[in-house]
């Protein structure tokens, strides 16, 4: 069975909302390793990730710039889109997730393949973690309060139990921490 691993960008104070503007001063060769090390040749993303990531990658990728193989690795990467409305593609490899997400999210981890990536897309990664659909959840915890913002972990009813497997400090001060679903396996 293919294991989904959720990658997202949190603030000291668990905002996880817009991170272009207060990630960057952060970023090192460090966290390209860890950022890097989460792709895969299957990604599932959010309408709005998958908007801006469409927005940006093709063209870094078209300029050749020192972020072009990565921007070619996202290119080539399957980009599978969560939506509950039709939309339309112009970003290679991309397709929309069909039916329930639920459902869809199942049957994708059952398919024949390596890991899912899941970038960014925060209501995408708090349904597969209420449903015990993730594997794993990269935190890449910056030391900055936001203040403002949506948070990973919104108001609700049930506590979301996590077991940390992994953890290293960056240069910069940020924290890359690892978590399984606690009782879940990982490899």
């Amino acid at each position: 069975m293919r294991k989904i691993a959720a990658s997202l960008f949190i603030s000291l104070d668990g905002v996880v909302e817009n991170p272009a503007e207060w990630h960057f001063p952060y970023f090192n060769d460090e966290m390209g390793a860890a950022v890097g090390a989460q792709m895969s040749d299957t990604l599932l993303l959010g309408r709005k990730t998958y908007d801006s990531f469409a927005g940006a990658w093709p063209e870094r990728e078209a300029a050749g710039g020192e972020d072009a193989d990565f921007a070619k690795t996202l290119g080539d990467a399957r980009k599978i889109v969560v939506s509950r409305q039709p939309l339309e593609f112009t970003w290679r490899n991309s397709e929309l997730l069909p039916g329930d997400l639920v459902e869809a999210v199942s049957a994708l981890k059952k398919e024949p393949g390596g890991p899912i990536a899941v970038s960014g897309s925060i209501s995408v990664v708090r349904e597969l973690l209420a449903t015990g659909l993730l594997d794993e959840l990269h935190l890449l915890v910056h030391p900055i309060a936001i203040r403002k913002g949506e948070r990973l972990f919104d108001q609700g009813e049930n506590p979301v139990p996590l077991e940390l497997i992994k953890s290293e400090t960056f240069t910069t001060g940020v924290l890359y921490l690892v978590y399984k679903p606690a009782g879940g396996t990982s490899s």
